[in-house]
């Protein structure tokens, strides 16, 4: 089952299949039982590490039980268990919490571009990774994914190919495409393979990011503070774009689709910020918020 799932599917899941694995590896799949998947979650829920932005464990048990669900989906489509006896459909995932990320400030985005420009092994680098992400709101499996091969220098046009197995083109600034180009011919990125790599010539992989916010927070405090991340560039793209040009286009900048959760998806990105809600309460008692003279970055 492992070797018929996607690389991102098995990132996520992998450490909870050997959990099972571990758990449950001697038994038949028709023994486990719901309340007994619920216990197993619990332990997971309990036995995780406590973070500064951890939720409980919350999200370990929602995993565990989306791979048991996963792994039963399967089992069930080859014939080894009836889908009346998944007992993995019988348990409910924990309520999701709303996500704590929200667009970065303009002039806190500029903190973070200017520490990534002038730190770290490889500036150069890790300024394009920002520029990337802000500009384009992509997510970091559309960056890896890029390829040489995937750019369209004449009508500034990239193809992003992200989860899901979406494909969509992605406008971008003649800066940007310049600055692609330019990585990709002096590290000597092959047109089918990776775009974006270290000065060795060696593609950059999802530790690259790691390091990069790592470096950023012992420099900027509030980044470590609030756990910032990469993806949080991409609730600040799409909450500019969203209240300059309106929830349509903010949708299709997203490359979310039509369909109905998608629609709906755009507005976990486009929230009311801290600024927006500070800027509220200035009006509502007179008094100045150090945060509402901050405003949403635009590109």
């Amino acid at each position: 089952m492992s070797a018929a799932v996607s690389d991102g599917t098995r990132r996520v899941y992998g450490s909870y299949w050997t959990r099972i694995a571990q758990q449950w590896g001697g038994r038949r799949l028709d023994e486990p039982t719901p309340s007994q998947i619920e216990r197993l979650a619990e332990q997971v829920k309990r036995g995780v590490v406590v973070r500064r932005n951890g939720r409980g464990g919350r999200s370990a048990a929602e995993h565990l039980i989306a791979a048991l669900r996963c792994l039963y989906n399967h089992a069930v489509k080859d014939g080894h268990v009836a889908e009346a006896d998944n007992p993995a459909r019988k348990v409910a995932k924990p309520r999701r919490l709303p996500s704590t990320r929200q667009a970065v400030a303009d002039t806190r985005l500029a903190e973070i571009n200017a520490v990534a420009a002038g730190t770290g092994d490889d500036p150069v680098l890790d300024s394009l990774l920002l520029r990337l992400h802000t500009e384009t709101a992509c997510r970091l499996g559309g960056a890896l994914a890029l390829r040489p091969a995937d750019l369209d220098p004449q009508q500034c046009l990239i193809m992003l190919r992200e989860k899901g197995g979406t494909v969509r083109w992605q406008p971008v600034s003649p800066t940007l495409m310049a600055h692609l180009i330019g990585h990709a011919e002096q590290r000597h990125a092959p047109p089918g393979e990776q775009l974006l790599r270290y000065r060795s010539g060696r593609p950059i992989t999802y530790r690259r990011y790691d390091h990069l916010w790592a470096r950023l927070g012992r420099h900027l405090p509030w980044v470590a503070a609030q756990q910032i991340s990469t993806h949080w560039l991409r609730h600040t793209t799409l909450t500019w774009v969203e209240r300059s040009f309106g929830y349509a286009v903010a949708r299709a900048y997203a490359g979310h689709n039509d369909s109905g959760t998608d629609a709906g998806t755009t507005t976990t990105y486009v929230r009311a910020t801290i600024q927006e809600v500070a800027a509220a309460l200035t009006a509502l008692s007179g008094e100045p918020h150090p945060l509402a003279d901050e405003q949403a970055t635009r590109c």
